[in-house]
């Protein structure tokens, strides 16, 4: 996951994903760098525009911290979340997830 995370830093930074920068942040970190996977994120992320990826990645909702009303014994409902291209949040997750390994 340190992987990602620095593509996404190299990204916020407008610097170029290459291996030799990846390879600079997870040094940094104290990591251990592992080449194979430097090789195969940049590779996967060689055709893949970041910004309209993170626009179409599912956003993480944090549940409401009040306690239920007087009488609300009744059972949650669970919500399917859409995306904004029309797929649910699991088949969102699942793609992503393929991507990134």
């Amino acid at each position: 996951m340190e992987y990602v995370y620095a593509a996404l830093l190299l990204h916020k930074q407008k610097k170029e994903i290459n291996e030799a920068n990846i390879s600079n942040i997870i040094k940094a970190s104290g990591a251990e760098v592992n080449e194979a996977q430097v090789k195969a994120l940049v590779a996967a992320l060689a055709d893949v525009n970041i910004d309209e990826a993170i626009k179409a990645a599912p956003v993480a909702v944090a549940a409401p911290a009040a306690a239920p009303a007087a009488g609300g014994g009744a059972k949650e409902e669970k919500k399917e979340v859409e995306t904004p291209s029309g797929k649910s949040e699991e088949e969102a997750m699942q793609g992503l997830s393929a991507l990134f390994g």
